[in-house]
């Protein structure tokens, strides 16, 4: 270990400080908010994770943290009222069970089958019928009629409510909940009109405040996202309205169409993506995998755009076989970039404190990922005895790892951290009156005239990175063992305490 003197500016006496840079690995990290989302349901119940064994929650791409089921609402409430959430169900708890989370979009409009219920329509909401086309798809059978809402219809709205008041009460605030897709406007959810008739942007944007605002209103503490194509798939302006609209109500951006224009244009939005992502993860969508014909260029892209687009969390969205036999490497180097990456270059601590004295911890951090944190993240100086058990804790106030930001094309951002800790804490006993002192010290238990907190001696000093109340929840690509994400940096003994109150 590198010694070397060190002045605490907060202390007024100087002494032995030891400097250690962690050894930083190169290992996939799987932390909250953040990483590769798998698309088991993809609209259809036979794509992509149909061919996935029982309980496999496709450790073949490490890095993979969340399960995305998009489905009809047609699936999932096939008669009014009674609800098939065992679909969902038999999915979710296989990767609840491994720490992992889950996602969700009900659409209400699709081309393969009618995606609102039929009961809806029977009941007396307003509908349009169209004949879906796909250019440039030559065995592509289009010939049965397909029926769409009208999406501000007071009849479907009604009813969307009941459903979205039933999903709600199963999922609104659950915290293994990553984020829900508001879908449920327009072809795929994603605001696209025009099979019948095409609503103008004004139009657009009035449909998609009405369902905005519907499922806010109904799942106030669940993290919601929509598509950038509510305010048009190729719209050039620096932002848009309903963008502008959803950040503003804490709703949060999502890209469907990534790789699908073509190699002039792989992605169109990622300066709207730009304006959310300091403060709501942003997540990113490539096309279908097997739709796309130059897997070779596009694959070989997937940082570049997470970095464009400051993504948290990016899409795997093809059968699991198939993209991990052709673009695996792609996404193992994803896996290591996307979303937040925290890294302590150096950190300088005193090897001996006084007892209950302010002392200066100081560290240098990088963020390497292509995304910054977006909940309040603090940083924890932690002692523990020869068993690993905690015997001190100390939440630095002053630092918040929101602040910390990305690195994009190769620039780093370090962040110097000054932590003032004490470690320690001692009070007199009072005797008056105390009949509970007075017993317990006739039994042996209570000889001492003063509360110390903590015993004097040599402690492993350790860090973590998680909530404001001192408790880890983000893994460092740190070399070495850890316990429960705290990290061990070096011995520091505690000298014993002063006697004067």
């Amino acid at each position: 270990m590198n010694k070397l003197p060190l002045l605490f500016l907060t202390l007024s006496f100087t002494c032995a400080a030891a400097t250690v840079r962690p050894v930083i690995n190169d290992a996939v990290l799987e932390n909250p908010d953040m990483g590769l989302v798998f698309y088991h349901y993809a609209n259809r119940l036979w794509a992509y994770g149909s061919r996935l064994a029982p309980g496999d929650t496709l450790e073949s791409l490490p890095g993979t943290t969340v399960v995305y089921l998009r489905l009809l609402w047609s699936d999932l409430e096939p008669e009014e009222g009674q609800f098939r959430w065992d679909i969902l169900d038999y999915v979710a708890q296989n990767w609840i069970a491994k720490g992992k989370k889950i996602a969700f979009r009900v659409i209400c409009s699709n081309q393969t089958a009618n995606a609102t219920p039929e009961w809806v329509r029977k009941a007396g909401a307003k509908y349009t019928e169209f004949l879906y086309r796909r250019s440039g798809v030559t065995a592509f059978t289009a010939g049965e009629m397909r029926w769409e809402p009208v999406f501000d219809d007071p009849v479907f709205l009604a009813k969307l409510e009941n459903f979205i008041r039933a999903f709600a009460a199963r999922y609104d605030g659950d915290p293994t909940v990553a984020f829900v897709d508001i879908g449920s406007f327009g072809m795929y959810g994603e605001g696209h009109t025009g099979y019948t008739v095409k609503l103008k942007q004004d139009e657009t944007d009035r449909m998609s405040r009405i369902h905005m605002d519907l499922w806010k209103r109904l799942m106030p503490r669940t993290y919601l996202v929509i598509s950038d194509d509510i305010s048009g798939a190729a719209n050039p302006a620096p932002d848009a309205k309903m963008m502008k609209y959803a950040r503003e109500n804490g709703i949060g951006y999502r890209d469907d169409s990534i790789f699908c224009c073509g190699p002039k244009t792989p992605w169109r939005h990622d300066g709207w993506a730009r304006l959310f992502a300091p403060t709501l993860p942003v997540v990113v969508e490539t096309g279908h995998y097997c739709g796309r014909t130059d897997p070779e260029w596009r694959y070989g892209m997937l940082v570049d755009c997470a970095e464009a687009y400051r993504a948290s969390y990016f899409s795997i969205h093809g059968f699991p076989e198939e993209v991990v036999a052709h673009n695996f490497e792609d996404y193992r180097i994803l896996a290591r970039r996307v979303g937040y990456r925290f890294e302590p270059r150096e950190i300088s601590y005193p090897e001996t404190v006084a007892f209950n004295t302010p002392v200066e911890i100081s560290s240098t951090w990088v963020n390497s990922g292509t995304a910054q944190r977006t909940v309040p993240t603090a940083l924890t100086w932690s002692l523990t005895d020869g068993l690993g058990a905690i015997v001190w804790s100390w939440t630095d106030p002053s630092f918040d790892f929101r602040s910390l930001e990305p690195t994009i094309g190769g620039k780093e951002h370090p962040v110097k951290v000054r932590s003032v800790c004490r470690f320690g804490y001692s009070a007199p006993i009072p005797a008056a009156n105390d009949h509970l002192l007075l017993l317990a010290r006739k039994r042996g238990f209570a000889q001492e005239t003063e509360s110390v907190l903590l015993k004097p001696g040599s402690y492993m000093l350790c860090l973590s990175v998680g909530t404001r109340a001192g408790t880890p929840q983000i893994a460092l690509p740190i070399s070495g063992p850890s316990n429960s994400r705290r990290y061990p940096i070096g011995w520091l003994t505690v000298q014993p305490p002063t006697t004067n109150h």
